[in-house]
């Protein structure tokens, strides 16, 4: 069912979350826009400027490696300069009211740590962006060590450890998904009651079978995004408008 207008919607969703025990939300990059963070594909999107370096094209070259970090610290002043939004806050209220046992994300933006979730409840289905991983023995680094080396030697580091490349912790094409966050996502999505798929184009796989897979299991589905997915026939609510001004209105409740 789509949702005729916004006012609607939002009553709608209200009064779903109201008679809803355990809310699982599942966000992608469009809860994330209105922080400043520019989203993947749409027109305009970072992929439509840079092509994406997949992993074995990253761990077989050094010039992959380069580019790929240059890339990074390009984008760090937007990253830094991020503060959750009203999806953000509206989520983690929802989380400190205990309504929220964990969030799903597909972003890597650290801004739902940041809005008040506990990191141990943020599922990141495809990274974090805010530090690296050597991707050999997973040492974990901060970025300004990544940035200090990659200055002092002109090109990308290898881990003090092991000599292994280092990279952002994100997931990129061709690496494995994270298998404990994959099986944390699905238990959250088998045991809720309701589903929000917020801000996700719903295109990409696996993580895009998770709210399907909440439906399939009982619970009402919500899918919130300015434009249509392929998934909208199967939801219970579909609000196509703005997602900070949908959430916003329960933002502190």
């Amino acid at each position: 069912m789509i949702a005729r207008d916004l006012r609607s919607g939002v009553e709608q969703l209200g009064n779903m979350i109201a008679e809803a025990s355990s809310i699982v939300p599942f966000t992608g990059a469009g809860i994330s826009t209105e922080c400043g963070i520019p989203d993947f594909r749409s027109p305009g999107g970072i992929w439509t400027r840079n092509r994406p370096i997949p992993f074995d094209e990253f761990v077989a070259s050094q010039d992959a490696r380069d580019e790929s970090w240059r890339r990074r610290f390009a984008m760090e002043p937007t990253f830094a300069a991020a503060r959750p939004g009203r999806g953000h806050r509206a989520l983690a209220s929802l989380y400190r009211a205990g309504k929220v046992p964990g969030i799903v994300t597909q972003n890597i933006d650290n801004l739902h740590q940041i809005s008040g979730f506990e990191a141990d409840d943020v599922i990141e289905l495809h990274g974090n962006t805010t530090y690296a991983r050597c991707i050999g023995c997973a040492k974990r680094y901060d970025l300004s060590w990544v940035k200090q080396h990659f200055d002092a030697g002109g090109g990308a580091p290898d881990c003090a450890d092991c000599g292994d490349p280092i990279k952002t912790a994100t997931i990129s094409f061709g690496q494995a998904m994270p298998e404990d966050a994959m099986q944390r996502a699905t238990e959250l999505a088998q045991h809720c009651d309701l589903f929000l798929a917020i801000g996700s184009s719903l295109v990409v796989w696996p993580a895009a079978g998770f709210p399907m897979m909440a439906k399939n299991c009982g619970a009402r589905l919500v899918i919130i995004n300015n434009e249509p997915t392929d998934q909208d026939d199967i939801a219970d609510l579909v609000i196509r408008h703005d997602i900070g001004e949908t959430l916003g209105p329960f933002v502190g409740n």
